[in-house]
């Protein structure tokens, strides 16, 4: 049996529809919730695959979430195992900055659901095949990054360049939530950290919008992650090639 390792950094950011499809696909799942246990040092030894969840923190706050730096130690050994990995939102931010991207605080935020765009790269790319030029999926983030240089540049949004990207064969960066389904958009939207971030884009009202354009755009969205995420579980049939990085993060080089 293979296993995949989580990382979650918040007890309400699971693998959401990501769950049943690798029990189905055979996957032992192992959660390293960092929010609970944030001095965990896991090992990847025995792990056939990465996938790193969203949460609040920044990847420039790393002096004050330290398991942040072991996280981005894992990325980069993950990496150099050149094992499928899979980032969403913070988590493609921490392989973005394992990889010498910048990662910032946004000038400003991406709440609810928004319209991103395929580049040339992603129209291309088998992990969104089955999208349109322009499709509608969930967000909330408040901070950004650059695209890394050795990276395929796969979608953008008209406020941010970095929506999703490819690195190698077998790593995927996504800043939006394909994972969610309607009664995981619904519990955020009522966590306390979320509700300024909704009035600040939204208005007052910006929660009953949100469940309003949730019930117009879930079923396309859950259709995109079945398909996308089934991509993503192929990668594993992939022979193993180790990717070598160098010593400090962000200079990665391929054989």
């Amino acid at each position: 049996m293979r296993k995949i390792m989580i990382f979650q950094h918040v007890g309400h950011e699971p693998l959401g529809t990501l769950n049943p499809m690798l029990k189905a696909a055979g996957f032992r799942i192992r959660y390293v919730n960092f929010g609970r246990t944030p001095d965990m040092i896991p090992s990847l030894d025995g792990y056939s695959g990465l996938i790193v969840l969203g949460g609040p923190m920044g990847v420039y706050e790393k002096d004050f979430y330290p398991h942040l730096k072991v996280e981005m130690t894992l990325i980069e050994e993950a990496l150099k195992k050149n094992i499928p990995i899979l980032g969403i939102c913070l988590g493609a931010q921490l392989i973005a900055g394992v990889l010498g991207a910048h990662v910032r605080k946004a000038p400003q935020m991406e709440v609810g659901w928004h319209d991103i765009h395929l580049t040339d790269h992603g129209k291309q790319e088998s992990f969104f095949q089955a999208y349109e030029q322009t499709e509608k999926v969930f967000q909330i983030h408040q901070d950004t990054f650059d695209l890394p240089k050795t990276s395929h540049h796969l979608a953008r949004s008209s406020l941010f360049e970095g929506q999703a990207f490819r690195y190698g064969e077998k790593v995927y960066g996504l800043q939006f939530h394909l994972e969610v389904d309607k009664a995981m958009i619904k519990r955020w939207l009522q966590r306390p950290e979320h509700k300024q971030m909704i009035v600040d884009t939204h208005g007052e009202s910006g929660s009953e919008k949100i469940m309003q354009d949730t019930l117009t755009h879930i079923e396309r969205s859950l259709e995109l992650s079945r398909l996308s995420f089934s991509k993503f579980i192929e990668i594993f049939q992939l022979p193993e090639r180790p990717i070598l990085l160098g010593s400090e993060h962000g200079k990665p080089s391929r054989d």
